[in-house]
Order: C-alpha cells, then sequence, then structure tokens
C-alpha cells in the first residue's frame, strides 16, 4: 500500500515509493506448487486417502503462508523523499528506519547475475546518523534508486544553499546605513541647481526655498 502522506512533513514530497521485489513471494509461490502437484499425484495415482487428506492440509497451509507474505509485501515500503529515506515494514505493527538525506554519505548496490536479469538487488545506506550503515534487500532496480537518492541529497544541499544565501542577504539589507538626509542649506542649494537648469519656474523656486528657511 502507498506510503501515508500524512506522515510527510511541510512541503516534503514523495519522489519515489517502493514496495519489494516481487521475487520475496517466490518462497509462497513455490510452497503453493509443491503441495498442488504433490496433491494432484495424490488423486491420480489414488493413494490412501489420509494422503489425500494431507496433501489438501499441505496445499491450505501453503495458500496461508503466501496470504502471509503477500500481507507482508504489500505492507512494506521503501521510500525516498525531498527530505529522507523512509523504510516501513510490518501489517498490524509497524516498524521503520528513517535517514535524512543531510546525513547520507554513501550509497552502495549489489547484484548477482541473476538478480540483475530480474531487476532486484539490494541495497546499503551509510550515513552519519547513530546506525552507521543500513542494508536493504529485494530493492526493485538498485542502480535507478542509487541514482535518485543521490539527485534528492543535491537538491537539498541546493536549497540549503538558496535558504543561506536569502538569510545573509536579509541580514545584509537589513543592517545597512540608513542614507544622510542633506540639511536645509544643501536642500536649498539642490533647488537653485534645479531653478537654474530651468526644472523648476521662479514661483516654484522660491515657494520652496521659503518652505525649507520656514524649518530652520
Amino acid at each position: 500500500m502507498p506510503f501515508p502522506r500524512q506522515l510527510l512533513s511541510d512541503r516534503e514530497e514523495v519522489v519515489l515509493d517502493l514496495t519489494p521485489h516481487w521475487w520475496t513471494l517466490s518462497g509462497g509461490f513455490t510452497a503453493i506448487a509443491a503441495a498442488v502437484i504433490f496433491g494432484v499425484f495424490a488423486l491420480a495415482l489414488d493413494w490412501p486417502d489420509w494422503v489425500k487428506i494431507f496433501a489438501g492440509v499441505l496445499v491450505l497451509m501453503a495458500l496461508v503462508f503466501f496470504g502471509v507474505r503477500f500481507l507482508e509485501w504489500r505492507s512494506t515500503n521503501f521510500v525516498v523523499t525531498t527530505d529522507r529515506c523512509i523504510y516501513r515494514s510490518g501489517v498490524f505493527a509497524k516498524k521503520g528506519i528513517e535517514i535524512p538525506l543531510d546525513r547520507i554519505n554513501t550509497v552502495f548496490f549489489n547484484q548477482t547475475i541473476f538478480e540483475r536479469l530480474i531487476g532486484a538487488g539490494d541495497l546499503a545506506i551509510e550515513s552519519a546518523s547513530s546506525e552507521g550503515r543500513q542494508e536493504f534487500s529485494n530493492i526493485r532496480k538498485p542502480h535507478y534508486v542509487q541514482n535518485v537518492i543521490y539527485k534528492q541529497i543535491e537538491a537539498e544541499q541546493d536549497r540549503n544553499f538558496d535558504r543561506m544565501g536569502k538569510s545573509v542577504a536579509g541580514s545584509q539589507h537589513h543592517s545597512a546605513p540608513p542614507q544622510p538626509q542633506l540639511s536645509v542649506p544643501e536642500q536649498i542649494e539642490k533647488l537653485s541647481e534645479l531653478h537654474a537648469r530651468g526644472v523648476l519656474s521662479d514661483e516654484e523656486f522660491h515657494r520652496k526655498k521659503a518652505e525649507l528657511l520656514d524649518r530652520m
């Protein structure tokens, strides 16, 4: 099932939400296939009734085993968000691991030849947290997941730099000294220059000059 969006923090977005690779269910498929084959033989060869009953019990147990594994598979998430990597598992009782992106040092992946063919593999994350190294099995396309994590780490660093730049710019803006105001004689001198250049008429010049002199 998808990762609950209500567990995200403000402005956090899900980039990748994966259940384990379908190969996780191979044990359940194998159990069902073996039980069904045994049951077919028991019926076809007309084995004793107790063997047929035993075969039916095996099929039922195989179906229950597969159902449990399927629920576990559906309730396990490996999630990459814009802020962290999250691993959650458990049908009823949940357990999980969270690794902030800014604490991740290195991401490794490992695939056997068979796993490369089916697109599965293991992922390991080394971080500066107390857990150190965390390993995750049966990850879909682990090389792709590794690339996504590194891209989100770079994006997180860019956002941090932008916030620092805005903070510094705001600090410099607030700390800039106020522009000194011109004294009355200096303002009258400016008026005289504007009057001499024809910007102000005689009437405007004398009126503004009188207003400035009244402030003295």
